[in-house]
């Protein structure tokens, strides 16, 4: 008789281990970290260069991205710190990614620290990389539909940000259908609509931003 044994383990275990040490490095460091998750073209990095006009140094970014240091040079132009991470074909960050980075790192002077994960709105969401929150990101020309097609995410987010709100005459989006399913997923998810085209709010995102780091325990 041939007996079957069973073997599981965790995939995430060693990926969450490493998490716990970036989530007590932020914390001797005094940082408050959002991980920023959204598909590619959503907008994250016009945001955060919109936030880095207004927070300069004291807003550190990790950029991810599969290759080039674009987003880096885009960011540190608008006034921030940047750090970028090129994956090489990896569609996520990993804690080992983030860790690599910060362990090193010098915090003096930040206060909040973004991660802009790769584009994509399916693996980063599984992966705990030490933050305080998750921020989801949604930009109207990709459709109404997507929190409701792609749950994880919606669900995990402490805030979801639905960008390019200026775009609305010009296409398909239907407001409360997207707005109501994020609701329906996540009933305490914070929600924004922003236009980076014309700046409406940003202001909002930078208090909520600010309130993260006035809340956050020493």
């Amino acid at each position: 008789m041939i007996e079957k044994i069973r073997l599981a383990k965790n995939v995430h275990a060693l990926n969450d281990m490493v998490a716990q040490q970036n989530r007590l490095l932020f914390k001797e460091a005094g940082l408050t970290v959002v991980n920023m998750i959204s598909s590619p073209g959503s907008g994250k990095t016009s945001i955060l260069e919109a936030l880095g006009r207004q927070m300069g140094h004291s807003l550190m970014v990790i950029t991810g991205d599969i290759q080039t240091q674009i987003d880096k040079d885009r960011l540190e132009k608008a006034g921030a710190l940047a750090t970028q991470i090129e994956t090489r074909g990896s569609c996520h960050l990993t804690a080992h990614m983030i860790n690599a980075v910060v362990k090193h790192a010098s915090f003096s002077g930040v206060r909040l620290l973004v991660i802009e994960n790769v584009g994509n709105l399916v693996c980063p969401s599984s992966y705990d990389l030490g933050e305080d929150e998750k921020m989801a990101v949604l930009s109207v020309a990709e459709g109404d539909e997507k929190p409701i097609k792609y749950p994880s995410l919606f669900i995990r987010a402490a805030a979801v940000i639905i960008n390019k709100i200026d775009l609305i005459p010009h296409v398909n989006f239907d407001m409360a259908r997207a707005t109501g399913d994020i609701q329906k997923l996540n009933g305490n998810a914070v929600i924004f609509k922003l236009s980076c085209a014309t700046g409406e709010g940003i202001d909002a995102l930078a208090a909520y931003l600010n309130s993260l780091k006035t809340a956050r325990p020493g």
